[in-house]
């Protein structure tokens, strides 16, 4: 926890004076200011990738994102109220993404770099980049390669719609968002993410699906509510053995599909 603890504080001490030079523009550039998004999601279960994190506990997870001309800077972190792992912190997870989207007309682009800051883990480091069709159903091609442990190439294809449904008390329309993703990886580690049952070979298959909505309720200028519900489940029959493994069903021997929701306040600047 104390090193955890000690990089937080180090990467907040840099993430400040880099975005105290961030706000100061000169005055021709003012147009385009920096934004500023914060959020706070209340979750019934942590679900990362297939992967159960938590167990009969509420989770909370709190994100900041500061972006500026297409550079974005986003912190996420896990606060499990009750970790169902003896030993386990409960803030158990911080996420650094450094990344950069591009809107090119029918297609927008996105690059970065994701530290996964792990409690009683090692830390997890990845390269990722992305195309969205500015279409109908915005279908979106997402490829992740893990650069330090666990490594291995995670590839994710998904479908979203957002749905207007009318107005709300004069403060913009309330949005039903639906989406649909579904993934493959290559693991070159077969210590972390073995062939379903055989500890003797990497995974290399279908892993995991997933199904959510949400709801966006807008509760004031730049303020909304979202409460969602989501379903994710195994792919293939490897990857339901290698989800059932303990460390990836939170200890609940077998479970290996899960359905979970939860709210998000988020307030934009």
């Amino acid at each position: 926890m104390k090193d955890l603890l000690g990089r937080l504080t180090w990467f907040y001490a840099v993430l400040a004076l880099v975005l105290s030079g961030a706000w100061v523009t000169p005055s021709h550039a003012q147009q385009q200011k920096p934004t500023v998004d914060v959020s706070v999601s209340f979750m019934s279960q942590y679900v990362w990738r297939g992967e159960a994190h938590s167990r009969d506990s509420l989770v909370i997870q709190p994100s900041y994102t500061f972006g500026y001309k297409g550079a974005f800077v986003n912190i996420w972190q896990n606060i499990d109220t009750n970790p169902w792992e003896s030993g386990m912190d409960n803030l158990n997870e911080t996420d650094f993404t450094f990344g950069y989207n591009k809107n090119l007309g029918p297609v927008t682009v996105e690059g970065g770099y994701i530290w996964y800051a792990l409690s009683g883990a090692y830390d997890s480091h990845e390269l990722y980049v992305s195309g969205t069709l500015n279409t109908i159903l915005n279908p979106k091609l997402t490829i992740y390669r893990e650069i330090g442990h666990y490594p291995g190439t995670y590839i994710t294809l998904g479908v979203s719609q957002d749905v207007p449904i009318g107005s709300y008390v004069g403060m913009g329309n309330m949005d039903l968002h639906l989406g649909a993703k579904i993934s493959y990886l290559a693991s070159n580690d077969k210590g972390a993410y073995p062939d379903g049952n055989n500890a003797n070979k990497d995974f290399n298959d279908f892993k995991d699906g997933l199904i959510y909505a949400s709801l966006t309720f807008p509760i004031a200028n730049g303020v909304t509510l979202s409460p969602e519900i989501d379903c994710s489940f195994p792919l293939s029959k490897k990857a339901g053995e290698l989800l059932s493994l303990p460390q990836f069903d939170a200890g609940r021997s077998g479970q290996n599909t899960f359905i979970y929701g939860g709210v998000t306040l988020d307030v934009s600047f």
